[in-house]
């Protein structure tokens, strides 16, 4: 028997999956958990390298317990992990600093210095707009893409600056602590933006534009490559065995598809975790610099995912349970007995409220929600926009405001993946994937607001761990290439969109689509 441990690295939590590879890719079991995002007054958000790498450590022994698997069984370890983040380490591998999450917002004034000025268009200087498009076919147009936090460092931090010897992304600092390597997967330099996919390596002449000391920047390799093996020190935190391969796997938006099992050119899939996005494979590079939408690069060479992405998704259910529903689960857990830990507290939670949401009437009543409670990337980019409920009135109860937030959530994928369609082909089905992909109320809902089949797999939630189980697939010689490991994930489950509620979704959804435009000095005025 084949085993291969998958971390999967997110904004709240890892969890660490054990698979085996005996002709095919098969979840045995997992352990979890959560660790700290520390959101700052001036739109920092920011997190502790050492508590991923802690619970890295303590959820491996905790698995390996459970399983009774010994640490020289296990044939590799990857990461699927979150994007954009930055992790400047120096000489001895140590962070500088706590590490810049991908929703950290407060370098806005970097932006337009580095790219907002002369003449423009959409927003950034029509020359080095040209330079960027040429070189990787998207622009680091976003307060939030690394290139911002690297200069916000550099400007406001220069002491930390002065010690930084790499810049890496949150994968990269977990493979240099396992193997004494930095290093960065192809996925991972792309999203950074500095990125030549022509030549496919740094690009120079963008360093040069952005003031980014190309020294910095850490070697290329692909997903499925060996990055090195365990060293002793980080073996034995793990509990795992001295040398064990360490692979290079890949970020969210690149492994969640292929554990979706939407890997080929022209497959479409929606992911609903804490944060939420759409995507369609392509096999050539496109940009919607309006939509803030661009073709980034996949784990496979050649490949592309043309990625729509929102902040909040799954987390404004989150938000539900702890601000607008804790009295009615109050009530809910007096009445239920609930056992088995904090986690079958949540999924029973979690049930409840999409229970209460099947009950009550498509369309919410009229109210609607907007799911912007972290701003907004795609397809408009504005830090300053908010959550809202919209159209309350006397006769609005709990029910419809608990609907009205899926929903939200829906229609925002939904002006997504309309956007994507203006440029490329969207699938029909579309897979669904992310804890949101639990709830079968909720793909239904999705079904029914999008007007297409939404499809889901068995394990939705471990998604991007299945990913990351199919690089170690390929790098150990089990499958010939991601596309042959992702064919190895069927859906689950078909739901077709119900045309008695189209009118209704379509009419709330036009409301919905307005609802930016109409307030946005509102939350400039509120928030900018």
């Amino acid at each position: 028997m084949t085993y291969v441990l998958a971390y999967d690295v997110g904004t709240t939590g890892v969890k660490t999956c054990l698979f085996s590879l005996e002709g095919r890719i098969e979840l045995l079991d997992s352990a979890q958990e959560g660790y700290g995002l520390y959101l700052l007054d001036n739109g920092g958000a920011e997190q502790e390298p050492e508590e991923w790498w802690g619970a890295m450590c303590r959820t491996t022994r905790a698995l390996l317990d459970k399983t009774e698997v010994r640490p020289e069984e296990i044939a590799g370890v990857s990461f699927c992990s979150q994007m954009q983040g930055l992790v400047l380490v120096d000489r001895a591998g140590r962070p500088v600093r706590r590490a810049m999450s991908y929703m950290d917002q407060r370098a806005g004034a970097e932006l337009r210095r580095g790219l907002a000025h002369g003449p423009q268009i959409a927003g950034a200087n029509v020359f080095k707009l040209l330079r960027c498009l040429s070189a990787n076919g998207a622009v680091p147009s976003s307060v939030k893409d690394p290139v911002w936090k690297y200069k916000w460092v550099q400007a406001h931090e220069q002491s930390n600056f002065a010690r930084t010897d790499k810049w890496l992304d949150v994968k990269e600092y977990l493979l240099l602590r396992c193997t004494g390597r930095a290093v960065m997967t192809t996925d991972s330099a792309y999203a950074t933006l500095l990125y030549d996919t022509k030549k496919r390596g740094w690009s120079g002449a963008l360093c040069r534009m952005f003031g980014v000391d190309t020294a910095h920047l850490p070697p290329i390799i692909r997903s499925t490559d060996r990055a090195g093996g365990l060293t002793d020190r980080a073996a034995a935190e793990l509990g795992l065995a001295s040398g064990t391969p360490v692979f290079g796997g890949g970020g969210d938006a690149s492994l969640i598809g292929v554990g979706a099992g939407a890997a080929a050119v022209g497959s479409t899939h929606i992911y609903c975790g804490t944060s939420g996005w759409v995507s369609t494979v392509t096999d050539r590079q496109m940009v919607d610099v309006d939509a803030m939408i661009a073709a980034i690069a996949g784990a496979q060479e050649g490949r592309y995912n043309y990625f729509a992405e929102m902040e909040t998704a799954g987390k404004c259910l989150e938000w539900v349970k702890d601000h607008l529903a804790l009295d009615e689960i109050g009530v809910y857990l007096e009445k239920r007995d609930v056992t088995g830990g904090q986690e079958a507290v949540y999924a029973s939670l979690y049930d409840y409220l999409t229970e209460t949401v099947e009950q009550t009437a498509p369309g919410a009543g009229g109210v609607l929600f907007t799911p912007w409670l972290h701003g907004n990337r795609c397809p408009f980019e504005d830090p300053a926009a908010a959550g809202m409920f919209f159209n309350i009135r006397l006769d609005t109860g709990k029910r419809q405001m608990l609907r009205a937030v899926l929903e939200g959530v829906c229609f925002h994928l939904r002006w997504m993946l309309e956007c994507q369609a203006r440029k490329t082909a969207v699938s029909d089905p579309v897979r669904f994937v992310g804890g949101g992909a639990l709830s079968p109320v909720t793909a239904q809902i999705l079904a029914d607001v999008i007007g297409r089949r939404v499809q889901t797999v068995a394990s939705p939630q471990n998604a991007g761990s299945v990913g990351a189980a199919a690089v170690m697939a390929v790098g150990l010689g089990a499958a010939a290439d991601l596309d042959a490991a992702a064919a190895l994930v069927p859906a689950d489950r078909t739901y077709a969109p119900n045309p008695a509620h189209r009118a209704v979704y379509d009419r709330n959804y036009a409301v919905f689509r307005r609802l930016y435009a109409a307030n946005r000095a509102h939350f400039r005025a509120l928030n900018g």
